[in-house]
C-alpha cells in the first residue's frame, strides 16, 4: 500500500467493499476503514450479507474516496487473512476507528462482531482534474 492509499484508509473517508455472494454477483456496501500495520481493517456482524460473503471468499475490492475531494481516489484489491472476534478488537481497532468518524467510540458491544484484516494486493490511486463544487 503506498502512503497516498494509506492516508485515505487511515483517513475520515468513507469506502466500498465489494465482495462476492453465493451466486457469483457482486454485493457492494459503505464501510468504516482503518490500517492495521500493512492490512486495511473494517468489521461487520456475523448476520450480514458481507459477513457469509467473505467467510465463503475471501476476496475483496475497495474503493475509497477522498472526503475533501471525492476526484481522488484508490482502488484496492486483496483478501482477507485475518477474521477477530477477540474482545480486544474493541480497544485496538474499532473504538479508535468510530472515534475517528464520529468522534466517539462504538455505543455498544455486539457479540456478533467480526473484525476482517485485508492483505492488499493491489492499490491504486487516482486523481481526476475536476474541482468539486
Amino acid at each position: 500500500m503506498t502512503d497516498e492509499v494509506r492516508a485515505l484508509v487511515d483517513g475520515r473517508n468513507f469506502a466500498y467493499i465489494a465482495s462476492t455472494r453465493a451466486d457469483g454477483s457482486p454485493d457492494v456496501v459503505p464501510v468504516w476503514l482503518t490500517s492495521v500495520g500493512d492490512r486495511i481493517a473494517f468489521f461487520t456482524q456475523t448476520t450480514s450479507s458481507k459477513c457469509r460473503n467473505l467467510d465463503r471468499d475471501p476476496r475483496v475490492a475497495i474503493a475509497i474516496a477522498d472526503e475533501q475531494n471525492p476526484y481522488r481516489a484508490a482502488n484496492v484489491r486483496g483478501r482477507v487473512v485475518e477474521r477477530r472476534t477477540d474482545p480486544a478488537i474493541w480497544d485496538e481497532v474499532i473504538d479508535p476507528m468510530a472515534v475517528k468518524y464520529t468522534g466517539e467510540p462504538f455505543p455498544f458491544r455486539p457479540e456478533t462482531t467480526v473484525l476482517y484484516l485485508v492483505e492488499v494486493a493491489s492499490a491504486k490511486l487516482r486523481e481526476l482534474p475536476f474541482r468539486h463544487s
